[in-house]
């Protein structure tokens, strides 16, 4: 297909995954284990909030499995570096698949055990699987472009972007209904099998080793990386705009308050208001074509957050179940464009010498921000309906949003890619 071809289309161009078996192999792999996490979002959340019957344990939960993907992060960028980087993919998933039967196991003991250890568990295995699939994900982000060419990354991340989002419509809401026949302990099996059947995929991958690069200490390389993204106005801009963005996607700690609170609903409620996010997402993305021809996608990127925003201050002062589930799939629709632009912006004024750390970087700001948003957004349930506390996190995104609009004109007339010197 031609250049012109390609850039006209409205769609995903899917000859990808035709083309390259490696790109299909991962593909397959990640399919798998987002329908496997999908289980896992809806079980961890809701189990706590039955044994506490507090958003604040909720969002202390997501936060430690955010602090360990934040470690992970910054940890598997400087392991991928030095290491064989199919070795780590799939040491990091076995490691994931052992905390989810860890789980199960805590879960079929909670009638026994007392609870403040069940809980206790929950907490430190979230942390465990937050770790070590951050580890994995940090591997591949470095191995694909040696799996499918630098030319072809754009389009790679969509129909990534695409599977993750399929994945994860439908598993939530059945996660929900499992839960309500049976319990969260069989989530979590599901969620261990699903890793364990991604290993087989992954396995006919090539091996990875790094080139040989800079032996500097793995600390000052990191600072070397963050000096290069302070002083990058786009690119810097870029991470501010999306660690907001990220803030708010912390959304999903009311959740379960709102399912039973506001809606006078349970599980099956729950499971579908986790759908809506990732379904209004992968409709996004599968019409995501109209991204590469974007010319000012820094203006573009911080619209599609303002109207985020709005979308759940429209959804604090909403009381229908359905619009309630409409305005989550606006939500992730928007979140996810934001998310495709935000990465054409960081690989376009990004050389290629720092991309490995910028993008490390960048991803863990996206962890640090949903972290800090999980419990920031559970302490404010304390003194807020469910309701009010959306609202007031869809007015404050607002008022931030607007402030950097005004504030960073270098992203307003960023392009998609500047002039790089190479490495």
């Amino acid at each position: 297909m031609s250049n012109t071809a390609t850039s006209t289309r409205p769609s995903l161009d899917w000859g990808l995954l035709a083309r390259n078996p490696h790109f299909r192999h991962v593909f397959i792999a990640r399919s798998i284990s987002l329908l496997g996490l999908g289980f896992l979002a809806v079980a961890v959340p809701l189990q706590v909030f039955q044994l506490s019957g507090d958003s604040r344990a909720v969002g202390l939960a997501m936060a430690l499995e955010g602090a360990g993907l934040f470690i992970g992060l910054l940890a598997g960028g400087v392991l991928a570096d030095r290491h064989d980087r199919k070795r780590l993919i799939l040491l990091a998933r076995c490691a994931c698949g052992l905390g989810f039967l860890g789980l199960a196991v805590n879960a079929w003991a909670a009638s026994v055990l007392p609870k403040p250890l069940v809980l206790g568990l929950v907490y430190a295995l979230a942390a465990w699987d937050g770790l070590f699939g951050a580890i994995g994900v940090t591997a591949l982000l470095a191995a694909m472009p040696e799996l499918v060419g630098r030319e072809n990354l754009l389009q790679a991340r969509a129909l990534s972007m695409l599977s993750m989002r399929l994945a994860t419509v439908g598993s939530p809401a059945l996660g929900g209904a499992l839960i309500a026949a049976w319990g969260v302990g069989w989530n979590y099996l599901l969620a261990a099998v699903a890793t364990g059947l991604t290993l087989l995929p992954l396995l006919r991958l090539p091996r990875m080793r790094p080139q040989a690069g800079d032996d500097s200490h793995p600390l000052r390389a990191l600072a070397d990386g963050l000096r290069y993204l302070v002083r990058n106005k786009v690119v810097a801009s870029v991470v501010l705009v999306g660690s907001l963005v990220s803030f708010t996607t912390a959304v999903r700690v009311l959740f379960p308050a709102l399912s039973e609170q506001a809606f006078g609903g349970g599980a099956l409620e729950l499971g579908l208001m986790y759908s809506a996010v990732p379904l209004g997402a992968a409709l996004s993305a599968w019409l995501s074509g109209w991204a590469e021809r974007v010319e000012r996608p820094g203006l573009v990127l911080q619209g599609l957050g303002l109207a985020a925003f709005a979308c759940l201050l429209a959804l604090g002062l909403n009381r229908s179940f359905v619009l309630a589930l409409l305005l989550l799939a606006v939500f992730g629709a928007l979140v996810s464009l934001a998310g495709l632009l935000q990465y054409a912006l960081v690989q376009g004024h990004t050389p290629d010498a720092y991309l490995g750390r910028v993008n490390g970087l960048w991803s863990a700001q996206d962890a640090l921000g949903d972290a800090v948003g999980t419990v920031a957004i559970g302490l404010l349930a304390q003194t807020l309906s469910p309701l009010g506390g959306v609202a007031a996190l869809g007015a404050a995104g607002l008022a931030l949003g607007l402030w950097a609009l005004a504030s960073l004109p270098g992203l307003r007339e960023a392009g998609p890619e500047t002039t790089l010197p190479q490495a």
